[in-house]
Parts: C-alpha cells; sequence; structure tokens
C-alpha cells in the first residue's frame, strides 16, 4: 500500500508539473498586444491550468499522506479538468480552421477579409461597442508606429512580410490604390469605391484604418496564428495529462487490491 501511495505521489508531482505549460501558455497569450485586447482565450486558459495545479496538489497529498477520500476527490476532479481541456483545445481547433491571407500584385504581405474567418470569431469583433473597445487599445500600442521607422521606401514596404495585424490596420486596402508617402501615411487613392475600407483609411495617426473590416480580419488572423500555437501546447499536455491519469487510476486500483489482501491476511475479512 505504502509503494502504491508514493506512485501516486510522483504521479500526481508530475501532473503538477503538466500545469506549467497551461498557465504559461494562457499568460503567453495575455502579454500578446492583439490578445491582450480582446481578452477571450486567456483567462480561461489560465485558470484551466491553476485547477489542474490545485487538483494534482491534493492527489499529491494524498498519496503521500494516504488520505483516501482526497485520492477519490482528485481522480474525480481531474477527470472532469481533463475533459474540459479537450473541449477548449478542440474548441480552439474548429474556431481557427477559417481565415486566411490573400496575395495582391506586387505585394510580399498579405490582405485579409472579414468574411473570410468563423462565425465564432467575426461575432467577437463585429459589435461595435465591442470593436470601440478593441480599437482603441489597439491605438494605444505600437503595432504601426514602428514601421515607420522600419521602412522608409516604398518598394522596401511593399516586398515586406507585414503582420496581419499590422497589414489590416496599419495601411489602406492595396486595391484602393493608395500612394505611398511612408507606412502610415497613403495620399491620393485611384479606386475609391473598391472596397467600403477605403473610405474608413484615415492618415490621422490614431485613427488609419482601425475602423476597417481589414483591421478586424487582420486581428483575428493574428489571434489565429497565436491561437493555434497554444493549442499546440495544450493538445500535448492533454496527452500527457490523460497517461499520467490512466497510471494514477492503475496505481490507485493496486493500492486498494493491495489494502484488501492485507486486510484478509489478518483476518479482518
Amino acid at each position: 500500500m505504502a509503494l502504491s501511495n508514493n506512485v501516486i505521489g510522483a504521479i500526481n508531482f508530475v501532473a503538477m508539473l503538466l500545469s506549467i505549460p497551461i498557465i504559461g501558455a494562457g499568460i503567453w497569450l495575455a502579454n500578446q498586444p492583439d490578445n491582450s485586447c480582446v481578452k477571450i482565450l486567456q483567462w480561461p486558459v489560465i485558470v484551466l491550468g491553476v485547477l489542474i495545479l490545485v487538483v494534482a496538489l491534493a492527489g499529491f497529498i494524498g498519496g503521500f499522506w494516504r488520505i483516501p477520500w482526497l485520492l477519490i476527490a482528485y481522480l474525480v476532479g481531474m477527470l472532469i479538468l481533463i475533459i474540459l481541456l479537450a473541449c477548449l483545445v478542440v474548441f480552439v481547433y474548429m474556431v481557427t480552421m477559417r481565415g486566411s491571407g490573400h496575395l495582391e500584385p506586387s505585394r510580399a504581405y498579405l490582405e485579409y477579409h472579414l468574411e473570410d474567418f468563423s462565425g465564432w470569431l467575426q461575432r467577437r469583433v463585429r459589435s461595435s461597442f465591442k470593436w470601440e473597445r478593441i480599437k482603441i487599445c489597439l491605438s494605444s500600442t505600437d503595432i504601426c508606429t514602428q514601421l515607420n521607422q522600419t521602412y522608409t521606401m516604398a518598394i522596401d514596404f511593399f516586398n515586406s512580410h507585414l503582420t496581419p495585424i499590422e497589414s489590416g490596420c496599419c495601411k489602406p486596402p492595396t486595391e484602393c490604390g493608395y500612394t505611398f508617402v511612408n507606412p502610415t501615411n497613403w495620399i491620393s487613392p485611384i479606386n475609391n469605391i473598391a472596397d467600403p475600407d477605403c473610405i474608413q483609411w484615415s492618415n490621422d495617426q490614431t485613427q488609419l484604418c482601425y475602423n476597417c473590416n481589414s483591421c478586424k480580419a487582420g486581428l483575428l488572423a493574428n489571434i489565429k496564428q497565436e491561437w493555434r500555437k497554444a493549442d499546440i501546447i495544450l493538445l500535448i499536455t492533454l496527452i500527457a495529462l490523460i497517461c499520467v491519469y490512466l497510471v494514477g487510476c492503475c496505481a490507485f486500483r493496486n493500492a486498494k487490491t493491495e489494502d484488501i489482501f492485507r486486510k484478509y491476511k489478518q483476518g479482518y475479512t
């Protein structure tokens, strides 16, 4: 029984360690400028990681100090959290399946369209109330202003690989035909009716294309890339947690079996 309990305690120590990449993924998302403005995924991930840490700690204590009810609580709690983590992994994968950039002639960067993304993600930015808060947050960052320090020539800018949010929010859509002055200053559109975003563009450095659908699409494309990276971490951790949980279940069953045989030999049954 003591050996099995020690094994259970060691297994739960591993489970405690596995909560670290989950919490780390949530903190990483929270520190990304775009995700910090949207605030959708990071807190569920962080909370789930903390709960896994707490439940694993309970199993660790129950294993080493031989507290059966705490071990049972661990088995039930961890099963629920594994199911929740699996649902989160599948959900993130499903909502990030759609949405990719479009090539434009003589441009290395891509253009993004809002309708290409999943309906659930679109609803996060379509509301004027929600977008006003996000827009204020984005405009307070240096995402666009730093482009002026990096690119001074039009040819260098056109051959650059901008991030989706830089492409969508910091410049007008290519099809509008604006003339480059600097990355955040464009003049003399050729085709102002090619896209509704053409008339939304402003050289006001606090406005730029933050009111454009292309900015919303660029934000979602950035979020998609970051969520996919976080989802890979969550998936690997989920697989490891399932393995640890199954080993823990076997160890707990063996411990109960040893306890029954011990009592039987002592004449208690």
